[in-house]
Order: C-alpha cells, then structure tokens, then sequence
C-alpha cells in the first residue's frame, strides 16, 4: 500500500466519489427524487423538462462546490485541531493574537 501524501500527488485519492451516506434516509429520498423526475419527464412537454433537468444540474453543480468548501474548510480545521493537540497556539481558529 502506498503512501496517503503519495496517492493524493498523483491524483489517486478522490473522496468526493467514494463518500456515500449511511443515513437511512438516503436511498428513499434519490429513489423519490428519481420517481418525481420520471413523472415530470411523462407529464411536460421536452422542451419544459430539458429546462428543469439543466435547472436541476446547477442545483447539482452548486452542492459540489457547497462539498468542496466544507471539505476544505473541514480538512484546514482538522489540521489546526493536530496542531493544538501537538502544542500548536488555539488562537488560529479563536482570532486572538
């Protein structure tokens, strides 16, 4: 097994794709999401559902990037969180100087 620090240079770790939710609510809510989408694709003319699947795409796009944030943001915390516990200064995150 190689190293994370190595994996994660070569672009070989990508968590977005391997994180998957474990709450049970999950998979009853896409499969939802999925029946209403396929009702709308049967009731509205193509032209008003070619508009809701690209309005439904930018929600999607829009999410990843909310993702991307709190996992930068949450991997920078978890960091400093490291630092404090191995002697670093919990001003970092307080603001204090």
């Amino acid at each position: 097994m190689k190293p994370i620090l190595e994996e994660l240079f070569y672009g070989h770790i990508y968590p977005f794709e391997r994180i998957v939710s474990q709450d049970p609510e999950y998979r009853p809510l896409n499969q939802k999401i999925s029946d209403i989408r396929k009702t709308l694709q049967e009731k509205l003319p193509a032209e008003d559902y070619q508009a809701l699947e690209e309005l439904l795409e930018l929600y999607c796009n829009s999410g990843m990037l909310e993702s991307a944030a709190s996992f930068s943001y949450g991997f920078k915390l978890g960091a400093l969180i490291m630092l404090e516990v191995l002697g670093g200064k919990g001003e970092l995150v307080r603001g204090e100087e």
